[in-house]
């Protein structure tokens, strides 16, 4: 299974899902025109590796904006790395937001409400280097 990796633009964000590490990273903003077109290369992968995770999986999520349609896609996302964690595998959500943001940090408890896999929280100061 290869790393997928797309490149930001203004209305996508950085993606970078590594299957060896199981190491999976969204980060910037997530309002692309046609939302089938961004997500589904993403959640196909997800599926293909859910076949046969790493050892542990680490979903992080650095968002500074997404819109409906995307809120919808991160959660099913959510739900995916949930069942991971529910089926006895270590796999948890590190949710970034910036220090002046606290409308993505309550976004980001939102969506820790609705799953059982651990979350962290981590409080940023500037986008971390990738």
């Amino acid at each position: 299974m290869e790393v997928i990796e797309r490149i930001a633009t203004a209305c996508t964000p950085y993606v970078n899902f590594d299957p060896k590490s199981g190491r999976m990273l969204i980060q910037g903003r997530i309002i692309p025109q046609v939302a089938e077109e961004f997500w589904d290369p993403i959640l196909k992968w997800f599926y293909a590796y859910s076949s046969a995770p790493s050892e542990k999986t680490t979903l992080i999520l650095n968002v500074e904006y997404f819109n409906t349609l995307s809120s919808k896609q991160i959660l099913f996302l959510l739900h995916k790395v949930n069942d991971l964690h529910e089926k006895g595998h270590d796999a948890e959500v590190i949710w970034q937001y910036g220090e002046d943001d606290e409308d993505m940090k309550e976004v980001g408890f939102d969506f820790s409400c609705v799953v059982n896999v651990p979350f962290r929280f981590q409080k940023i100061t500037e986008n971390i280097a990738l």
